[in-house]
């Protein structure tokens, strides 16, 4: 028997005489060919199931051709044809079992074989016996009977006008490539592996090569795969629904990695949807809204990084996040493998111990930044392959940089092709508009109390961490979740069961999604951009939480830049914006995000944000990155911060590298704030003091947090064994000789103190004015502390001082 070549290219010419076969064959396939000859076609985006289609002449599955030494006997099986009904409802896509009609089934008589092979001349079964011509009945169908009910082991010859006869196997003959567990999982939403059962895999079924496909359309009528094999002409490949669990499957013999395909979903209502798939691994690059099938060679080299992680204690270590736009970061490094070989290098340099990728997931619209997605499943394709993207995180890994990724189950677009309406109907979104609509953005969002899209989002969390190695999931938007009126007016939205605001099955899903992150991927923390005053927002599930392990300062973030953003003359005014965070510090476990949010939209960039003069602005950014760094909590900062750019953030754009040139006349102050920040997360990483007891009130003690008139703070950090570093900020423009401030008793050791980091020195482009000597600790009680010394505080600075 030849082998298959699945590339479907033709191994050897067959003569013509083999091909045309008698005058009589010929006569009777030129009418086939007149019947049709008004074939379906194609039109984008949603047709009446009636409508004619456009395609060019398809081809079926994977081919090859047929050497010429192959016979192609003159025998004619007798017919096993189907009723018409049957056929119609075949051929025109609402079928709901094609495999019960198609592939080989024992009937009266013998073993019948119906192949359906739209816009074929010829098809022929060819078992060991030898090859026999089937007989077309109608629309594409070719049905014959073998003699004997014991299923045989054959393969197709199919001839289209003009080309040569492809030998292909029949995917119609194979068995479900889901299995009963599978099934039972997904009914019950525990499928925490979902995108291994459903989705598009490459696969091998019975000895034959080919790809799976398997959909969620609960609703449809019919499903049909459409895609580059076929023309995007889904006649010839029906699917079947697997029962009551709404799952429609097809395996294909001969498809390989790189296929393009989509799911022509036929609905209750008798339009035709054309969906890309909601859990294809890899997507055609925009504007292109195909799914692609893909299957992963990559092998990991960050063992010594995940075992070291699943013991880590994020609480208790050091977390200082770099969070980018991978696609405008570097605007000339237009692939995942080329941020590869520069991102890891940066992120070292300036010792960041994380970044955070806003959205990677697919999305159509580049100017939502990632935050609109389409493919929950799939990398986005403008930077490469899924495997390019495995090889950015793991070179990450081995650069000792975690990595985050900004996660969106609060809402996905309304774009025709993707999500919405999937199968003709809410499927993924509420069926109550006032429920599905997300003012805020013109998208919809997800119905969490249904068990099936819980299933979807709680695996698709789980997916990125296994299969990408993700360390962390910042949740977006979950404010928008939490609440049933979140930018709603009354009368726009429906209460829950008890008559309260609160999303509850949302909040459920939260916790599902937590607790199986948690339980499934050691060492990974989920974080929540959560604005609101929700209780236990990082409180563990099992105590009532919603489980998450960090939380978005959202409150400190504005109030501190509200205070910031002020004349220090006016900041008096002002004092309990920089301090209140304190009153809610333990509340919950926090990260203090300085986030691409701020920075964009008529919000100025953070140094723009500052008053005065250029170098008022720089001191004012620098000492509040000192303070940012010595405040409890965890601590981001978006890209182009971290060297004082005065430009808002652009996604087309990025980060105004430039300003760092030596031709730029301020590139030196510039290159100082980026010392700084270089050296915060060296000291900061190297002080315990700073983040090992980030979550508990015994690692903070207010020095001074009331010297409004004089816009100072000062407080104390304690590291777990007792070692404390004292920092002091002074937000006024005014050298302060002699300012006393109190200091804890260092017990039997010499009680002197140094200088381990000062905002305002030279190297940052400060003023130089500190404390260069060893600060001698005085025995005179001050600011509630046995002891005192006299500093010098330079203008608009932070000070850290350790025990010398």
């Amino acid at each position: 028997m030849t082998p298959l070549d699945p590339t479907g290219r033709p191994t050897r010419p067959v003569p013509a005489t083999s091909v045309a076969g008698t005058p009589e064959r010929a006569a009777a396939r030129e009418a086939d060919e007149s019947r049709r000859a008004d074939g379906p076609r194609r039109a984008d985006g949603p047709r009446r199931a009636d409508e004619p289609r456009e395609a060019d002449l398809p081809g079926s599955d994977a081919s090859s051709g047929v050497p010429a030494d192959t016979p192609l006997g003159a025998l004619r099986l007798p017919e096993a044809p189907l009723p018409p009904a049957e056929v119609d409802r075949l051929v025109s896509g609402q079928h709901h079992d094609p495999h019960s009609l198609l592939g080989a089934h024992p009937v009266h008589g013998g073993t019948a074989i119906r192949v359906l092979r739209p816009f074929a001349e010829r098809v022929m079964v060819e078992t060991d016996q030898g090859p026999a011509e089937l007989t077309h009945q109608q629309g594409g169908l070719f049905t014959g009977l073998l003699v004997g009910r014991e299923l045989p082991d054959y393969t197709l010859l199919v001839a289209y006008p003009g080309g040569e006869p492809l030998r292909q196997h029949d995917g119609y003959r194979t068995p479900p490539t889901l299995g009963e567990l599978d099934l039972h999982l997904i009914s019950e939403g525990r499928h925490e592996q979902l995108w291994q059962a459903l989705g598009s895999h490459v696969r091998t079924v019975d000895g034959v090569a080919g790809t799976a496909f398997a959909v969620w359309a609960p609703n449809a009528v019919g499903v049909r795969l459409i895609g580059d094999f076929n023309h995007w002409n889904g006649t010839g490949h029906p699917m079947r629904s697997l029962g009551s669990s709404g799952i429609w499957e097809l395996f294909v013999p001969g498809l390989a990695e790189g296929t393009t395909y989509k799911y022509e979903i036929h609905t209750r209502q008798g339009w035709v949807l054309d969906k890309a798939d909601p859990l294809a691994r890899a997507a055609q690059c925009p504007p292109g809204t195909a799914s692609v099938v893909t299957s992963s060679a990559y092998r990991w080299q960050d063992g010594e990084w995940m075992a070291r992680r699943a013991r880590a204690a994020h609480h208790r270590a050091p977390m200082s996040v770099y969070e980018l736009h991978l696609a405008s970061w570097r605007p000339d490094l237009t692939s995942y493998r080329a941020i590869a070989e520069e991102l890891p290098r940066y992120l070292q340099e300036l010792n960041f111990t994380h970044v955070e990728l806003m959205p990677v997931m697919e999305h159509p619209f580049g100017g939502s930044w990632g935050y609109q997605v389409s493919g929950y499943y799939a990398p986005t394709a403008r930077l490469g392959s899924p495997d390019d993207f495995r090889h950015l995180v793991d070179t990450l890994h081995r650069h000792g940089i975690g990595v985050i990724v900004d996660w969106v189950p609060a809402h996905f677009p309304k774009d025709d092709f993707a999500l919405a309406r999937f199968d003709g109907e809410p499927l993924y979104e509420p069926a109550d508009p006032r429920r599905a609509e997300h003012p805020d953005w013109g998208t919809l969002e997800f119905d969490y109390g249904r068990t099936e899209v819980r299933n979807f989002l709680v695996a698709n969390a789980v997916y990125w961490c296994e299969e990408f190695h993700i360390d962390g999931l910042r949740v977006d938007a979950v404010a928008s979740m939490l609440y049933l009126d979140y930018s709603r007016e009354g009368g726009a939205w429906t209460p829950n069961q008890y008559g309260g605001r609160e999303n509850l099955d949302a909040a459920s899903f939260l916790q599902e999604m937590n607790a199986t992150v948690y339980r499934r991927c050691p060492g990974v923390i989920t974080v929540a951009e959560e604005s609101t005053a929700w209780d236990g927002v990082t409180r563990p599930t099992d105590a009532g939480g919603l489980g998450f392990g960090l939380k978005w300062n959202m409150g400190w973030m504005h109030d501190s830049l509200v205070y910031m953003s002020k004349e220090p003359v006016h900041r008096k005014y002002h004092h309990n914006e920089i301090t209140f965070s304190m009153v809610y510090a333990y509340s919950e476990n926090y990260i203090l995000p300085i986030s691409h949010d701020e920075v964009v939209h008529g919000k100025q960039s953070l140094v723009s944000k500052m008053p005065g003069d250029w170098w008022q602005q720089r001191a004012n950014h620098r000492a509040y990155l000192g303070f940012m760094w010595s405040h409890p909590g965890k601590q981001l900062l978006f890209m182009g911060q971290e060297f004082a750019q005065g430009a808002e953030w652009h996604h087309e754009q990025g980060p105004q590298w430039w300003v760092l040139d030596e031709q730029w006349p301020a590139h030196a102050d510039h290159l100082g704030v980026r010392r700084l920040v270089r050296d915060l997360n060296r000291t900061y990483r190297d002080t315990p003091a700073l983040w090992e007891l980030d979550t508990t009130p015994d690692g903070f003690r207010w020095l001074d947090g009331g010297a409004a008139e004089d816009n100072l703070l000062s407080f104390v950090r304690y590291a777990a064994d007792g070692t404390p570093l004292v920092a002091v900020c002074n937000f006024s423009p005014v050298v302060r000789h002699g300012h006393r401030v109190g200091l804890p008793g260092l017990g039997g050791r010499e009680q002197l103190w140094e200088e381990l980091l000062n905002t305002d020195a030279e190297a940052y482009g400060g003023s130089g004015i500190g404390n260069s000597h060893p600060i001698k600790a005085e025995p005179v009680e001050w600011n509630g502390q046995p002891r005192s010394a006299e500093l010098v505080l330079p203008p608009l600075a932070t000070l850290w001082l350790r025990p010398a």
